[in-house]
């Protein structure tokens, strides 16, 4: 490759001969204007933007960059006021010829110029001939030119007539730089463009693309069915842009074969096709979209940079509405998606928070709001004004003049009315990728007529072939942290089978030695984040970089598009080694989900983890300033100057790995606990299994069968069986817990049985305490016998003590209230479980179900058909009118008012059955309290985080499963029994844990040892010892967590927290104060 020298800028360059000089300035990094340059297209000069000065400043010319080759010695001035004015005048010129063009607009700015002194035309064109260009000598077509002359000079077909060649490609519109659209000028034929399926089908993309930004590998895909190469043959545009010679248009797909000893199915969902649904128009009315693509319209980083707009005139919507169970609960489908009346609520809520004067109706036909948190969810949208409408719109009618939508629905007092809005979005539900087919039958498992994978009742990982899991859903439809759950809960299935080839494949990282800064200034690289448009999108991003470069220490300031793909990583480590850094700040988004992520980054440099610091720009700028701009964008400013005060003070750390005990303990031995505890041994760990009665089981010895008809006291007897004979177990029944010491790979737990003490030490700890059926105080359950609760029913049934001629069940006994607003989730399941049991036993018996919500999640919907189908009635009632419970002459009457007929009904009953709420145990904040473990405000324990450690407490070591967690099904509770013990397997099968370096340190020279530090903490981290006779506090580091709350504490100032000493904390706060 031939080389010339030539001086850009007073800055001797050395640049590939044969180029133009635009295409040198833009290889070093000068910005140059211009609107008629298309790399992999020969220079044209048309706009004459981008000229430069050539020569000696006494004799220089000035010269279109884009057609001047560059030569040896060649002497460029790109910023001189000469070539600012030329350029001004042309960015008038063509101003006065396109006024109302964007791109011109927009050039013109940046060189100051904000009208014309030229008479205005109201041309769209800007005569560039990119696109004649494009058509030519990429496509090899030429279907289009220039005609005419001077005034009358334009682009077009010949003779002004539709071409015959034109293929449609449409790359002539592509190229356009004022976005131009005259195809229909040019042929008859319809262009068929590519729709981006990240985007879900808004926006175009091109035939070369990276399928979303933050891919795994992060680089782009040829969409051969779209591309004019594969096509024609010709183009290859990408071929010349890519200057890493990566194109290859010979590679072709291989099948590639890898032994396995087990595998795990998760080929996902795709949306359920809303264009079958003719009554609903997504086919034909412009403004009815899905949830999927609203999801995208509401992103930062979609396709209108989180402004809601609606498609057909991208205004502003008024009145949205939301239409759910488009494609789930109907006679094709007879299954709910379970995420569809909460992903609608979700944005609903987000469209509020855009748009506050926003209408949002949801029209719905239950509120499935059955997960943790979610009733809760539900109820703050209802207090931000989102509208719940109960019906099943028949049809979406488009106004023409308007594009508007006219809803028709039959209200709940049975007449039929219409209402008007901007905007329809289609709840769509969940349904297996067409591909599954395929796989099913490639790996061997078996589906059902819908395409989900057929699993055991009990185990939903479990595919019908030994070996192959399933999660996700592909098994059924469910949410993100069933979704998590299930796919720790495959490996564990996975690691247990494959227990003996642990380790056999596994390769130790290696990490660069770590570079010694001591003595060293800082010197400070900084990389601000757009995340897409989620920061961009408000944040003036590049000003906040130059900003930064100011800045004392500051050696680098890169903004990105995506700080956390892999390409950018592989940026920041190249940028550590050729600058010399050694210190980095990150100005991104929250610290909580992405600092251990840069952390590694820094350190795969080369240099300490700990010289990295955060600065949370999107949560406290772009997100909580997202209708201010300018004040967004000088917060992140601060934010980024208090960032980089800290970095330069901040010091290398470092953590002292300990030995893990490869044993567990897991507390409770119901259906969850035996689970886990199984799973373990089977993988090969020690497990010690504590129950409190004197029994196995738990809930489950209540429980006969589940709603899919298995028998779940054989399947009990199965697995107590298992437990009691596996050498790996050691079961502990009768016994409590009185203490639990330790941390993290290194637990100590007291445990009292039959009066006797016995310590137990383990590395992990699973939580499967469990809940339990509250006693109703409602509904004269206690005073009259034939009121009884669903457990109640269920064993009488099973005993066959069962002879009434009339059930009424009454739902949400003591949930979805005020004191108690979560839904027990189980119940709906339970009372039509035992309403079907009821009927196939005793046809001839009356039952009724009086309900709040029916919450049959899943596959469980068909049996809510079913129900219905074999004459159980369904009556609803509303919380503010609850059933009136009462004995009249011995007779129990029911009374209740049904908001559908608008009149209360007198029902006699022989059994009346509850469906109390499930509450958390009486010990359960003891325990919580012995494993420093937060609860939420119902007393469940809490999880580290909902979605993506869903089976993880928030103390290290500790996991949890079961009704202790949540009100769960069975089958559910095994799965995350099984997650639980996946996670605690990748703690026990360790030989070392290595705990944060950031950790609270006392300077026992000033320590008083007046203890205040050890009653403020709520780790047992700090202890009172003594050290050369003087008593003074010492931090066990593996217990401690860095909150800083001893070191706010302490009198004599005695603790300082590493990585935020005084000193650092101080400075920054002056910091924020310049």
């Amino acid at each position: 490759m031939n080389k010339v020298t030539l001086t850009i800028d007073d800055q001797q360059v050395s640049v590939e001969s044969g180029i133009s000089a635009l295409e040198a300035c833009l290889d070093i990094g000068i910005k140059i204007p211009t609107l008629c340059y298309r790399r992999g297209l020969p220079g044209y000069g048309a706009c004459r933007l981008c000229v430069v000065e050539v020569g000696p400043q006494e004799w220089s010319r000035m010269r279109a960059s884009c057609t001047l080759l560059v030569r040896e010695k060649m002497l460029i001035r790109t910023n001189t006021e000469r070539v600012q004015r030329t350029r001004r005048i042309m960015a008038e010129l063509l101003m006065a010829r396109c006024p109302d063009a964007v791109a011109v607009k927009e050039v013109a700015a940046e060189l100051g110029v904000t009208d014309t002194r030229f008479p205005k035309k109201s041309e769209d064109c800007i005569l560039c001939g990119l696109c004649t260009r494009v058509c030519s000598e990429l496509m090899k077509i030429g279907a289009i030119d220039f005609r005419g002359r001077g005034d009358t000079r334009e682009v077009g077909p010949a003779y002004d007539k539709f071409s015959p060649i034109c293929t449609a490609c449409g790359a002539c519109r592509v190229v356009c730089p004022t976005h131009v659209d005259n195809l229909d000028k040019v042929t008859a034929r319809q262009i068929r463009p590519a729709y981006s399926e990240f985007d879900a089908g808004l926006i175009e993309r091109p035939a070369i693309y990276i399928p979303f930004p933050q891919a795994l590998p992060n680089v782009p895909v040829i969409d051969r069915e779209n591309c004019m190469h594969f096509l024609t043959g010709a183009c290859k545009a990408c071929e010349v842009f890519c200057p890493a010679g990566a194109i290859d248009y010979s590679q072709e797909d291989e099948v590639v074969e890898i032994d396995v000893g087990a595998a795990i199915l998760s080929p996902g969902y795709c949306i359920f096709d809303a264009g079958k649904k003719l009554e609903l128009g997504y086919a034909w009315h412009q403004n009815v979209i899905t949830g999927l693509q609203f999801e995208r319209i509401l992103s930062a980083s979609g396709p209108y940079g989180g402004k809601i707009v609606r498609p057909s005139d991208m205004n502003t919507p008024k009145k949205i509405a939301f239409i759910q169970c488009v494609g789930s609960r109907d006679a094709e489908r007879n299954y709910c998606s379970s995420v569809c009346c909460m992903y609608a609520t979700k944005e609903a809520i987000i469209s509020k928070e855009h748009e506050e004067d926003l209408e949002c109706n949801i029209f719905y036909m239950d509120m499935r709001a059955f997960g943790k948190g979610f009733d809760t969810y539900f109820e703050r949208a209802k207090e931000l004004g989102v509208i719940y409408t109960r019906c099943r719109p028949s049809s979406v009618e488009e106004i023409e003049e308007t594009k508007n939508l006219r809803i028709g629905y039959v209200d709940e007092n049975d007449g039929f009315v219409t209402k008007e809005f901007d905007l329809v979005v289609l709840s769509t539900g969940l349904c297996p990728p067409a591909e599954v087919r395929e796989l099913a039958e490639t790996f061997g498992v078996e589906i059902d007529s819908n395409g989900f994978a057929v699993t055991s009742g009990f185990d939903s990982v479990e595919s019908s072939r030994p070996g192959v899991y399933v999660c996700g859903p592909f098994s059924e439809p469910k949410d993100i942290p069933e979704t998590v759950m299930e796919a720790s809960s495959a490996s564990a299935k996975a690691m247990a089978l494959l227990a003996e080839e642990r380790g056999t494949l596994v390769t130790q990282k290696e990490w660069p030695s770590e570079k010694d800064i001591s003595g060293q200034k800082p010197r400070i690289g900084v990389f601000v984040c757009h995340c897409g448009r989620n920061i961009g999108g408000v944040v003036n991003v590049p000003e906040v970089r130059d900003y930064v470069r100011t800045l004392p220490n500051v050696i680098l300031a890169q903004d990105n598009l995506y700080t956390c793909s892999i390409d950018t990583q592989e940026s920041i480590k190249k940028a550590i080694e050729e600058h010399n850094l050694n210190r980095v700040v990150v100005a991104s988004c929250t610290p909580r989900t992405h600092e251990p992520l840069f952390r590694e980054t820094v350190r795969g440099a080369g240099l300490n983890q700990y010289l990295f610091e955060m600065a949370n720009i999107r949560d406290q700028c772009s997100w909580v300033h997202m209708h201010d701009p300018e004040e967004a964008t000088r917060k992140s400013k601060e934010l980024v100057r208090m960032a980089v005060t800290k970095a330069s003070l901040l010091e290398p750390l470092y953590s002292v790995s300990i030995p893990v005990n490869s044993g567990a303990l897991v507390i409770g031995g119901g259906v969850g606990g035996m689970t886990a505890a199984y799973n373990l041994a089977e993988q090969g760990f020690e497990v010690n299994l504590i129950e409190r009665d004197e029994e196995l089981g738990g809930n489950l010895r209540n429980v006969y069968s589940l709603l899919s008809g298995e028998d779940v006291q054989k399947k009990l007897g199965e697995i107590i069986r298992k437990i009691n004979s596996h050498p790996n177990i050691k079961v502990w029944l009768g016994t409590s817990i009185e203490s639990i010491d330790g941390f993290v790979g290194n637990f100590k737990t007291k445990v009292k049985q039959e009066g006797d003490e016995a310590e137990i030490e383990h590395g992990a700890v699973i939580v499967a305490t469990g809940a339990k059926e509250d006693t109703p105080t409602e509904y004269m359950y206690g005073s009259d016998e034939r009121v009884v609760t669903q457990c109640e029913l269920e064993e009488m049934l099973a005993k066959g003590d069962f002879n009434a001629r009339r059930v009424v069940m009454i739902q949400c006994v003591g949930s979805r209230e005020e004191e108690r607003m979560y839904c027990s989730r189980i119940c709906c399941s339970q009372a039509i479980k035992n309403a079907l049991k009821i009927k196939e036993n005793y046809p001839q018996t009356d039952v009724f179900i009086l309900y709040r919500e029916i919450r049959t999640y899943g596959f469980r919907e068909k049996y809510y058909t079913a129900a219905r189908e074999k004459g159980i009635r369904f009556v609803r009632y509303e919380v503010e009118h609850k059933p009136d419970v009462f004995s009249d002459n011995d007779r129990l009457r029911i009374e209740i008012r049904d908001p559908v007929l608008g009149r209360t009904l007198l029902i006699d009953s022989d059994l009346l059955v509850l469906a109390p709420v499930i509450v958390p145990r009486d010990d359960t904040e003891d325990l919580a309290r012995m494993l420093k473990a937060p609860l939420t405000r119902e007393k469940f324990f809490l999880e580290a985080h909902m979605k993506l450690r869903p089976v993880d407490c928030s103390v290290d070591g500790v996991f949890l499963t079961g009704m202790a967690h949540a009100p769960k099904n069975v089958e559910e509770t095994i799965a995350q029994a099984e997650a639980a013990a996946s996670r605690a397997a990748t703690i026990i099968s360790k030989e070392e844990y290595t705990p944060e370096a950031i950790v609270a340190l006392v300077d026992e020279d000033v320590c008083a040892a007046c203890g205040v530090c050890v009653s403020v903490c709520s780790y047992d981290a700090p202890e009172i010892i003594t050290v050369r006779g003087k008593k003074v506090s010492r931090i066990n580091k593996v217990l401690c967590k860095g909150c800083g709350a001893c070191t706010s504490a302490c009198p004599s100032s005695a603790v300082q927290q590493l990585g935020f000493r005084t000193k650092q904390l101080s400075e920054m706060v002056s910091a924020s104060l310049e």
